[in-house]
């Protein structure tokens, strides 16, 4: 702009170079919804225009005393004004008709063809140079007073009613730098209540490069510490960072600062917080930046899903400050940046699984869900992840999944060669299965997280010649079936005696079991209740998926296993009264899974003294 001379007369009306009318009505109407981001884009004008300066100065281009460069923010009541003035490079009156007049509007008819119908309001502004006309969206008239920084252009005014005319004219500043004054029209007078001003400025000002002032005072940090080298910052200022982002929150695990410059330019600190079994429903909670000026806090085509559950700050200008949906999935940096954070955070969890295992398995409960979502939904972030991914056994041990298949795979591969994992959903409501599987010297992994049942499925689809079961899915001979021959063939029931056995317990057994007869070891339960695996999983992946299909809606069905070995079975035989000890001993079945409740749990204490009292 330096070869800009002044040519501007006394005073000047004119019309603004568009080519239809109905440009204001549009930007008001299409805008109302993201009203507020006018002073957004007002003040980065501002700050903007500061910086310009500095960088004038820095190569010897402007030779004056730059002093201290700040943008202020005024509200004046009585007036009905808000102004939002800067001491940057300011204007001349060629100038304000280049960017002002004709910048602007350069392409003002493909605008209204392409946006007057737009679903997307945050698509408009941006296109076409619209930042500074965000202002009339909010205003009955448009008041630019500006002073170029050449100490022999004088200061212009201009006016616009939110028509296509305007008027340029001689105006009254005495230093360089820009005021725009805004007449607030009447539906947006609620922008003269300085909280509510307040409240735009944390949001979108909290970390400008050049210092904001409202009311006397300076509302930003003008070096957030993302834009800070990480050999510069204590764990203490890390800390309080985050503390200033999310004050109710508690303290974060561990962080990464992000900092590249090429092929794109992206820094930020990423936070990873205390999340333990469940997904954190909160979303939006990393921050998006572009020069320091808040975007949105809605990332989710610039950080992988998995990685939403992560607070903290991106910043990169290679995001224009008013982003679309369309521009992020279409942009081929935005795909770089996601690439680049994924490798980012994979590469800080295996640092902390290589340089310290005992803090890394401390901080597992609490991570675990990062790195089995990310496995989840996204292969090289799995390629990355397998070797400091943890599975941890119902004693609390840790292992990697290479060394843990090496622990379990002489006792628990089973005839056809699959190394069998067992697993836990529920450590105390599956105990006694978790015993049993023990005194066989089983291992028996704790797979209780709100991701887990997805999980289970995605390893087994990895791991070759591998299959899970949940503890409880089967009897323990079956559980890990070795083709050996079964426990003592002395004891084998007549067609008649099986028959009878399971009329007994047909009599006893609740409505959504099935009666199943196995000839196990005598040191087994007499009864057992077990639910397939292949069942379970289906009707679990259907809740998940949120209860569609048949198999989210079919009630949960067992198998009541009689072990026609035990002695207790066998001595029922010829009893002639035998269904009292038949439903005393399902309901101890019932119990060890939990599932006795209510009248029926009364009547089994009840009639459990009833037996106490007559021995």
């Amino acid at each position: 702009m330096s070869d800009v001379t002044e040519k501007t007369p006394l005073q000047e009306t004119g019309t603004i170079s568009v080519s239809t009318e109905n440009i204001f009505p549009i930007i008001k109407q299409s805008l109302y919804s993201e009203q507020e981001i006018f002073l957004r884009e007002l003040i980065s004008n501002a700050v903007d225009a500061s910086q310009k300066l500095k960088y004038l100065s820095s190569t010897g281009e402007f030779e004056g005393e730059v002093g201290e460069l700040e943008v202020g923010i005024a509200i004046d009541k009585e007036a009905k004004t808000l102004t939002v003035s800067d001491r940057g490079i300011g204007m001349n009156g060629e100038e304000v008709k280049k960017y002002i007049n004709q910048v602007a509007f350069s392409g003002a008819e493909e605008f209204v063809n392409k946006f007057k119908d737009a679903a997307e309001s945050e698509e408009i502004i941006g296109k076409f140079g619209l930042g500074f006309y965000s202002a009339f969206m909010v205003s009955d008239q448009v008041e630019v007073v500006t002073r170029s920084y050449r100490e022999d252009d004088a200061a212009v005014r201009w006016t616009c009613d939110g028509s296509t005319s305007y008027t340029l004219e001689a105006g009254a500043r005495a230093d360089r730098g820009t005021d725009v004054i805004l007449h607030l029209s009447e539906d947006a007078l609620g922008y003269l209540e300085p909280s509510r001003i307040q409240t735009i400025l944390n949001k979108y000002a909290r970390f400008l490069p050049i210092p904001i002032k409202f009311e006397d005072k300076q509302i930003n940090e003008t070096e957030p510490i993302w834009r800070k080298k990480p050999t510069e910052l204590t764990d203490e200022q890390y800390l309080d960072f985050f503390r200033t982002l999310y004050p109710m929150e508690e303290e974060p695990l561990f962080w990464i600062h992000l900092n590249v410059d090429f092929p794109f330019t992206l820094t930020g600190v990423l936070y990873f917080p205390k999340i333990k079994k469940d997904i954190d429903p909160r979303r939006n909670s990393i921050q998006l930046y572009s020069r320091q000026v808040f975007i949105t806090d809605e990332v989710k085509d610039i950080v992988p899903d998995y990685l939403m559950l992560l607070q903290g700050v991106i910043d990169s200008p290679d995001i224009p400050l008013n982003v679309s949906r369309s521009y992020l999935q279409g942009d081929p940096n935005v795909k770089k940046i996601s690439n680049y954070i994924t490798k980012k955070v994979a590469g800080k969890l295996n640092e902390l699984f290589k340089d310290d295992l005992e803090q890394f398995e401390q901080k597992w409960n609490d991570i675990s869900v990062f790195v089995k979502y990310g496995m989840l939904t996204d292969e090289k972030f799995y390629d990355r992840a397998e070797k400091f991914c943890l599975l941890q056994n119902v004693d609390g041990e840790f292992f990697d999944l290479t060394t843990y298949r090496e622990k379990i795979a002489p006792l628990q591969t089973d005839k056809d060669e699959n190394v069998v994992y067992l697993y836990t959903t529920n450590k105390g409501q599956q105990d006694l299965y978790i015993q049993h599987a023990k005194s066989r010297h089983y291992d028996i992994l704790e797979m209780d997280g709100v991701v887990d049942s997805h999980f289970i499925g995605h390893l087994e689809r990895k791991f070759e010649k591998s299959r899970f079961t949940r503890v409880d899915a089967d009897t323990l001979d079956k559980l890990i079936p070795k083709g050996e021959q079964g426990p003592d063939e002395g004891l084998i029931l007549t067609e008649d005696q099986e028959n009878r056995i399971k009329a007994i317990f047909e009599a006893a057994k609740p409505a959504n079991m099935t009666v199943q007869l196995e000839t196990l070891s005598a040191e087994e339960l007499p009864v057992q209740i077990t639910q397939p695996e292949f069942m379970r999983r289906m009707k679990e992946m259907a809740q998940l998926g949120g209860g569609m299909g048949m198999m989210g809606g079919m009630p949960d069905s067992f198998n009541l296993v009689i072990n026609t070995r035990h002695p207790l079975i066998y001595g029922m035989i010829d009893k002639e009264d035998n269904a009292a000890e038949a439903r005393q001993l399902v309901d101890l079945a019932l119990l060890s899974q939990q599932m006795l409740k209510g009248e029926n749990l009364t009547s089994f204490i009840r009639r459990s003294l009833n037996l106490l009292k007559e021995e």
